[in-house]
Order: C-alpha cells, then sequence, then structure tokens
C-alpha cells in the first residue's frame, strides 16, 4: 500500500509542477477543429449511407 501512496503523491507532484497546461484559447481552438471536423465526417458518412441505401433500392427494384 505504501507503493501506492508514494506513486500518487510523485505523481500529483509532477501534475503540479513539471506539466505544461495548454492556454484556454489553445484548448478551445483545437475543440473547435475537432467539432467541424466531426460534423463534416459525419455528413459524409451519412451521404454515403444515403447513396448506398437508394443505388441498393434501385438496384433491387429493377429485378
Amino acid at each position: 500500500m505504501e507503493k501506492v501512496t508514494t506513486f500518487l503523491k510523485h505523481s500529483w507532484e509532477e501534475v503540479q509542477h513539471n506539466v505544461t497546461w495548454p492556454k484556454f484559447n489553445d484548448l478551445q481552438g483545437s475543440s473547435s477543429l475537432v467539432l467541424i471536423a466531426s460534423l463534416i465526417f459525419a455528413l459524409m458518412v451519412g451521404l454515403i449511407d444515403y447513396l448506398f441505401e437508394n443505388g441498393l433500392n434501385l438496384f433491387y427494384q429493377s429485378f
């Protein structure tokens, strides 16, 4: 148990003193970029799904 508490103490000291945290503006910009990229990706996947669904329906109706 002593090893675990020592590890946690050292980890907390590392986070407090040695980690360089990004500025809020940097985080906001990165989050916006991820949001926009996710929306574009979702729209592309939705469009491909729509095209495949309609294409397969046309193909099956032709028989």
